[in-house]
């Protein structure tokens, strides 16, 4: 079990306060407003961000003191965090050690990994040479390669497309079930937490709660979360209706031309001067005086 006893954390005005209990194998997402705090607790767990108070234990143990290479914890953040100038399979292999010279058993197992998240017959490419959901799966090879019992995710797949992004979920998942990883993930976006997470701590106003159960929370959001669309069904997409164009007809824009047809002529001349930029509001001329001008 993850135990975050009284944790404080604060740095410059910023407080965090959390009191947690993750049990073993559960899948959690960590989500609220922006600026609440996510990525900051996330970096507390992992060992990146000091504690004003409070401790941090697994299983019991206290593990505060301790660095992040020495805690149980694997990190897949949002950059991936490859070395260009490497190809995936030494990529991969800096999940055993930095020396990178490989017996024959370990490069065994950084070819498993790299079956194991569909990229054999890849490891000597360089990360330039890959998709970005083909990076994604070099870092979560090396991830799956160090064998860690916490993994935490801090938005490693947000620039990927829909499709694609949920199939890296899916992965994750099925890893963490398969290695009975326990997996923390923060995300901005609440259908990741309903696709994957069945638990969910909520970061807002200075605090860091649960976990709740991923349902019910986003059924009913607290006013933190409507506004990152939680109140929402999967699915829902914020979208802006198309703004009303005056004097276009049906919509349309003045002047613009419909497909496969004439360009539309304005209805009401009038209205279109009443909108129009100062420099364009001119009266038209009587038509005694443009008559007059026309016999001159």
């Amino acid at each position: 079990m993850l135990t975050l006893d009284g944790v404080d954390i604060r740095q410059g005005d910023f407080t965090l306060r959390a009191d947690l209990r993750i049990a073993d194998g559960a899948r959690v997402a960590i989500i609220g407003p922006s600026g609440g705090g996510k990525s900051t607790l996330m970096g507390a767990i992992a060992g990146f961000v000091a504690l004003a108070w409070g401790r941090i234990c697994w299983q019991g143990r206290d593990i505060t003191a301790l660095g992040p290479s020495a805690r149980p914890v694997s990190v897949l953040f949002q950059d991936n965090n490859l070395f260009p100038h490497l190809s995936v399979l030494d990529n991969v292999a800096l999940g055993l050690g930095p020396s990178l010279r490989l017996k024959p058993a370990q490069r065994g197992q950084v070819s498993a990994a790299l079956a194991r998240v569909g990229l054999e017959g890849l490891e000597t490419r360089k990360p330039a040479q890959l998709s970005g959901g083909q990076q994604s799966r070099v870092a979560l090879a090396r991830v799956l390669l160090q064998g860690r019992a916490l993994l935490l995710l801090d938005e490693p797949f947000s620039a990927l497309g829909p499709a694609l992004k949920s199939e890296m979920l899916a992965l994750v998942a099925e890893i963490c079930t398969e290695t009975r990883a326990t997996l923390l993930m923060v995300t901005h976006d609440v259908g990741d937490a309903r696709a994957i997470a069945p638990q969910t701590v909520l970061v807002a106003e200075g605090r860091a709660e649960g976990p709740f159960a991923t349902a019910g929370l986003l059924t009913s959001p607290p006013p933190a979360l409507r506004a990152i669309g939680a109140s929402h069904p999967p699915g829902f997409m914020h979208t802006r209706p198309a703004p009303r164009r005056g004097g276009g007809g049906k919509g349309g824009r003045v002047g613009t031309r419909p497909r496969g047809g004439r360009p539309r002529r304005p209805r009401n001349p009038d209205r279109l001067r009443r909108f129009a930029p100062p420099w364009r509001r001119r009266a038209p001329a009587p038509r005694a005086w443009r008559c007059a001008d026309t016999r001159s």
